[in-house]
């Protein structure tokens, strides 16, 4: 892959970092003792039964969502560390160089297209 292409990525993965750190922080706090973790926040809506089942509601739904901007987050980082390392864009079942296009639209993508198809049993 073409260094300006790698940067490009790079860069788009920079961003999407902060903005996921970002939309964390609107509803979680980190956990001190492991920064990639984060928390969701218990709602303190009221006291009243139905304001207490919306703040029930309001929970889970931010557990949910927090589970998944942490696996995406975690994704973004271990995809910046493999290009730190200079093993991005080589996909990890057939050690094939990943096309470009596919980088390109996924950033994250770990597997080519090829290896993808088959775990998926799309092939």
């Amino acid at each position: 892959m073409d260094k300006k292409t790698l940067k490009e990525i790079e860069t788009k993965l920079e961003a999407e970092k902060v903005q996921l750190e970002g939309q964390l922080a609107a509803f979680t706090h980190r956990n001190p003792k492991n920064k990639d973790d984060f928390n969701a926040e218990f709602p303190q809506i009221g006291d009243k039964e139905d304001e207490n089942a919306a703040e029930v509601e309001t929970y889970s739904t931010n557990l949910t969502l927090e589970r998944t901007l942490e696996a995406a987050l975690r994704d973004v980082k271990k995809t910046l560390e493999r290009i730190t390392k200079g093993t991005y864009g080589v996909c990890k079942y057939c050690g094939k160089e990943i096309d470009a296009k596919r980088l390109l639209a996924r950033p994250t993508s770990s597997a080519c297209i090829e290896c993808k198809k088959r775990l998926t049993q799309e092939a």
